[in-house]
């Protein structure tokens, strides 16, 4: 949708490329995406590393039309530490730091790199302290989680198993003061119709935004988190009815189709006002 402000909190789709490919970087910029992420971690085996981490170090310097994170190998593993060593100074626009558990994550990665964070808790331990993690420094903008490996850690085999952690992490997101998590990644590629419906209900769990491992599923994830001209419109609505209520004095009132209306269902209509421009 035109118009929707291209901040973290308001990017639909999150495009991973991985790092040793220049070329899929340049056809990402081009491509639907609102922001990509360059992957050094799980995309990148371990003998190419450095090749990565170079790419990366170059690709941070360039001027780009959308975002461009980096997703870096985990902090306290080497290959994280050499990622936080060859970024140190360089432009960063953000990071994210893959199975964070602890503050000291967070700490070691802003003593090297000040720049935008999004957590990605992929372990019981990191869900656990979502919260707390959310509020350990204010260059914390992102969460989510990472639902393939954080399946394996809890040895569970069906998706409704993560529902709590997926609720938990929309919680601690809300109460730090952070916008919806990113939903993670469907990786069923060619299934758009499973895509499509799994988005949808992330969007209705309080989720904004998805990461993607192909071009092909841009298209669904975007349309799935852009307002439809009929919820917008109804937004409007509510808050013209906002306006007429507080110059009658009322604080509870019911709008021009009969609803029932107080300042908590307003402010639904403000986001989407906002979100659409």
């Amino acid at each position: 949708m035109t118009g929707i402000p291209r901040t973290a909190g308001a990017v639909r789709s999150w495009l991973y490329v991985p790092a040793t490919r220049p070329d899929l970087l340049d056809k990402a910029m081009a491509g639907e995406a609102d922001a990509v992420v360059l992957d050094l971690e799980d995309s990148v085996p371990p003998d190419r590393k450095d090749e990565a981490r170079a790419h990366a170090v170059k690709a941070v310097t360039a001027t780009w039309p959308k975002p461009l994170w980096l997703r870096i190998n985990q902090v306290r593993l080497p290959h994280g530490q050499e990622d936080l060593e060859a970024l140190a100074g360089a432009p960063v626009q953000g990071l994210r730091l893959p199975k964070c558990e602890s503050p000291d994550d967070i700490r070691a990665v802003l003593d090297r790199v000040d720049t935008p964070l999004h957590l990605l808790f992929e372990t019981a331990l990191g869900v656990e302290r979502a919260y707390e993690l959310a509020t350990t420094a204010p260059q914390v903008v992102l969460l989510s989680l990472g639902e393939a490996d954080l399946a394996a850690d809890l040895r569970v085999n069906v998706d409704e198993a993560l529902d709590w952690a997926r609720a938990r992490t929309v919680n601690a997101a809300r109460a730090a003061g952070l916008s919806g998590p990113i939903q993670s990644v469907w990786t069923q590629v060619a299934d758009l119709d499973g895509l499509k419906a799994d988005t949808e209900r992330a969007r209705a769990h309080g989720f904004f935004g998805r990461s993607v491992v192909h071009p092909r599923q841009v298209p669904p994830v975007n349309a799935a988190f852009t307002p439809e001209p009929e919820e917008v419109e109804d937004a409007r609505r509510l808050v013209d009815s906002l306006h007429r209520a507080q110059r009658a004095g009322n604080a509870a009132w019911l709008d021009d189709r009969g609803r029932f209306v107080d300042p908590a269902v307003v402010a639904r209509a403000h986001w989407l006002l906002e979100l659409a421009g």
